[in-house]
C-alpha cells in the first residue's frame, strides 16, 4: 500500500482529497504547513508528495528543494496560477507533475497512479545501467559519470534513465511525453522537453551543441547513441 504525503492549507480540499484517495486504497498522511511538512517527510517513508505551492509559511517548492537533496521521490504540486514560468520552475527543481486548481478528483488520481506506475517501472528494471563512460544507480536515485557525480533533476534523470534503457531506439517527443508525463500532462510543450534535453546535454556531453551521445533525429524525436556520431542539436 503507498504512503502519500499531501501539504495543503484548504480544509475542504483535504476533506476531499482525503476520502478519495483513500477509498483508492491509498495511506494518506496530512500537512497544513511547511515546518508540518518538514517534521513528517523527516520522520516517515513516502511513495509520493503532493505540495500546495502557497502555503501560510512558505512554499512547495521549498519543501521539494529538501526533499530532492535526499531522494527521488515523485512529486505533484498543486497550485492556482497557471503561470507557465511557475510550471516552468516546479518541474526543474525537480516536481514531476503539476497540476492546476481547480481540478477533478480523478484527474490527480489518475496522475498519482501514473507516477507510481512509472517509477516502479524505472526502479524495477534491474539495479545498474551502464554506457557512454555514464553509470546510473536505479536503487539509488544516482547516475556518474566517469566515476564523478551528475547533478540532475528529478525530469533530467528520469529522461537519462529512459534513453540509456533505450539504446538505439528512436524515441519520438509523443512517446517521451507520455512516458514520463503521460498524455495527459499538458502542461509539458515540445518546448518544455526541449529545455530539459539542451539542460540534459550540458550535463553529460562533452560539446554540448554537437552532441554524441543524446542525439536528435531530425523530424522523428530522439536517440541514445552508444557509439557517438550520427546525430546533431
Amino acid at each position: 500500500m503507498s504512503q502519500l504525503l499531501l501539504l495543503e492549507d484548504d480544509l475542504s480540499l483535504i476533506d476531499g482529497l482525503t476520502y478519495s484517495l483513500k477509498k483508492q486504497g491509498y495511506e494518506i498522511d496530512i500537512a497544513r504547513t511547511v515546518k508540518e511538512a518538514d517534521s513528517l517527510w523527516s520522520g516517515g517513508k513516502y511513495d509520493l508528495l503532493i505540495l500546495d505551492v502557497s502555503l501560510p509559511d512558505g512554499s512547495g517548492f521549498d519543501v521539494c528543494k529538501k526533499v530532492r537533496q535526499v531522494s527521488k521521490v515523485p512529486i505533484i504540486f498543486l497550485t492556482a496560477s497557471d503561470e507557465e514560468v511557475s510550471m516552468i520552475m516546479g518541474l526543474d527543481i525537480g516536481g514531476d507533475d503539476y497540476i492546476t486548481k481547480p481540478f477533478k478528483l480523478g484527474v490527480l488520481i489518475s496522475r498519482i497512479n501514473a507516477l507510481l506506475r512509472r517509477t516502479k517501472d524505472f526502479n524495477g528494471a534491474g539495479t545498474e545501467i551502464t554506457s557512454n563512460g555514464i553509470t546510473v544507480l536505479l536503487l539509488q536515485g544516482r547516475a556518474h559519470k566517469e566515476n564523478t557525480a551528475l547533478d540532475l533533476t528529478a525530469v533530467e534523470y528520469k529522461l537519462l534513465c529512459l534513453f540509456m534503457q533505450n539504446p538505439g531506439i528512436i524515441l519520438t517527443k509523443e512517446k517521451i511525453l507520455d512516458r514520463l508525463w503521460d498524455s495527459s500532462g499538458n502542461f509539458v510543450d515540445d518546448n518544455t522537453l526541449a529545455v530539459y534535453i539542451r539542460r540534459l546535454r550540458t550535463k553529460i556531453e562533452i560539446d554540448p551543441g554537437n552532441p554524441q551521445m543524446l542525439v536528435t533525429i531530425r523530424g522523428m524525436g530522439y536517440k541514445w547513441n552508444i557509439t557517438g556520431g550520427d546525430g546533431g542539436a
